[in-house]
């Protein structure tokens, strides 16, 4: 792999500095065979080897953290390569008491650290590692699918119950992930959104327990990122985590980078639509929407990515499109 210096490229993005070339960074799925963490760890090598990426975004499967308490899922062939649930773990109320602590060694938690510990290795420290972890609240959702939303409103106990030992074996996975050589903790909520729950209702399920998970990571992490998912995201509550970037659904959802900047003065990672235009637009276009992102921050505290995980159809064009539009133009003016 050619010797590119990411971390300092990263560390003058961090600071805000003048910087030549724009960061970038594209994840995605590989489906079925995510499942075992030697083939896991050599498609993430080969990944960043290929494209040689600012940081790397570590990528289990979306279900790992509901597996071992009895959730099954399967791929479905989902453009996006995600798994899904096919049975919930959580089918009545009083199946919240089964949520008993586990350990985040064992399993399908203690795979995904296994082969990350593999990928860093092989890496040799070159560049930066986030491993991802789902929100507490965002497992629960998946342990009972769309249940939850009636639990919340009709049994908050028992779901509070929950989420505490959901917290804790997350906190658990993520100190074993640094342990294992990530530098940092990609931290996905996907119900952080007008559309699934009221501000308060967030607060108390949600931001309550992600908050806790990352000040349990403070001064053990380098770089952690903070993914919102969906639409009508709570950017004025999310805004005020303390992670170092930020990753929304910028291309179809309220804010755009521009009005972000107001609210989040660190590092946006966004700008491109993974859905449209790097499957079906030129590179013109692609090239474009690099440019525009660009334009709307100035080209500071920016890293060009998608607003979440590619479709495994995504072409290596598309990919080298964004590449060589936020590589061979200056981000600010030096």
């Amino acid at each position: 792999m050619k010797n590119i210096d990411h971390w300092k490229r990263m560390e003058r993005v961090l600071r805000g500095d003048p910087i030549e070339q724009t960061p970038v960074s594209l994840w995605r799925h590989f489906p079925v065979e995510d499942t075992d963490a030697g083939k896991l760890a050599r498609h993430t090598i080969a990944w960043q080897e290929k494209w040689r990426f600012d940081f790397v975004k570590f990528m289990p499967p979306g279900t790992f953290s509901v597996e071992d308490w009895g959730a099954t899922t399967a791929y479905a062939g989902a453009a996006n390569g995600a798994r899904v649930v096919t049975r919930a773990a959580v089918k009545r109320t009083e199946d919240w008491k089964n949520i008993r602590h586990i350990s985040a060694r064992a399993g399908s938690w203690g795979q995904q650290n296994v082969a990350l510990a593999q990928a860093a290795q092989a890496l040799h420290g070159s560049v930066p590692i986030l491993q991802t972890a789902f929100s507490p609240l965002t497992t629960a959702r998946k342990l009972a699918t769309e249940a939850l939303f009636a639990d919340i409103r009709c049994h908050p106990d028992a779901v509070e119950a929950a989420l505490r030992v959901i917290t804790d074996v997350t906190i658990e996975f993520c100190l074993d992930a640094i342990r294992a050589g990530a530098h940092g903790i990609f931290l996905a909520t996907q119900l952080a959104s007008h559309r699934l729950l009221t501000v308060s209702e967030y607060e108390r399920f949600g931001a309550k327990y992600d908050i806790e998970m990352l000040k349990a990571l403070q001064g053990r992490c380098q770089v952690s990122m903070l993914h919102a998912h969906g639409d009508d995201i709570m950017f004025d509550l999310l805004s005020a985590y303390p992670v170092q970037l930020f990753n929304w659904h910028d291309r179809l959802t309220d804010p755009d980078l521009r009005r972000a900047r107001q609210k989040f003065p660190r590092v946006l990672v966004g700008g491109l639509n993974e859905h449209q235009t790097l499957i079906h637009g030129t590179p013109e276009e692609i090239a474009g929407e690099v440019e525009d992102a660009i334009a709307q921050t100035g080209g500071r505290r920016l890293i060009i990515g998608p607003g979440c995980v590619l479709p495994v159809a995504t072409s290596d064009s598309a990919i080298q499109a964004v590449l060589q539009s936020a590589r061979d133009r200056n981000a600010v003016t030096l």
